[in-house]
């Protein structure tokens, strides 16, 4: 969905809100795609703040599907997300280094989902885990070691001391 600006852009005191419905199922953060299972419409208000420049409030909730970073269980990620951007028009873009930011418009058109993308990637979590005290998967085996334990040799030499212990194993 495209929302027009260029009414807000010249009009002073202008001010739009919408609620928009994103179009998008799935988030693809460059490394790996999320599916998305539930999204509320991203409600998006536009106000003038000066000619060819205006003020973007939105405000998205939604549900993402990931899997944990340890363990590989899958995990709901809700969201909810305030964001606010200055957006320049075409013309003052050209001359505004902070404007290199604002991919999600192209000229007088605010591209609601590629905005979405530009939230969602801003704040997406560092590490996705299932429970912080998640232990993750066995290197030996690969059992779940959250549902139960295996028993390998999990001991991991330090690889500096390796010529020590081929001294103690000459021996």
């Amino acid at each position: 969905m495209f929302i027009h600006l260029s009414d807000v852009f010249t009009t002073q005191g202008k001010r739009l809100e919408v609620e928009a419905e994103l179009e998008m199922t799935a988030f693809d953060n460059g490394a790996e795609s999320y599916e998305i299972t539930q999204k509320s419409p991203m409600s998006i208000v536009v106000t003038h703040l000066e000619t060819g420049k205006v003020l973007v409030k939105a405000h998205l909730k939604l549900t993402l599907r990931a899997a944990c970073d340890r363990c590989l269980a899958e995990v709901p990620i809700s969201l909810d997300l305030h964001a606010e951007r200055v957006v320049f028009s075409p013309e003052l873009a050209a001359e505004s280094e902070e404007a290199d930011d604002q991919g999600f418009v192209d000229g007088y058109e605010l591209d609601v989902d590629a905005f979405a993308h530009d939230i969602i990637i801003g704040n997406w979590p560092a590490k996705i885990l299932c429970k912080e005290s998640c232990r993750g998967i066995c290197l030996i085996c690969g059992q779940n070691r959250n549902v139960r334990e295996c028993g390998c040799d999990s001991f991991v030499p330090d690889p500096r001391m390796a010529v020590i212990q081929d001294i103690f194993n000459a021996k």
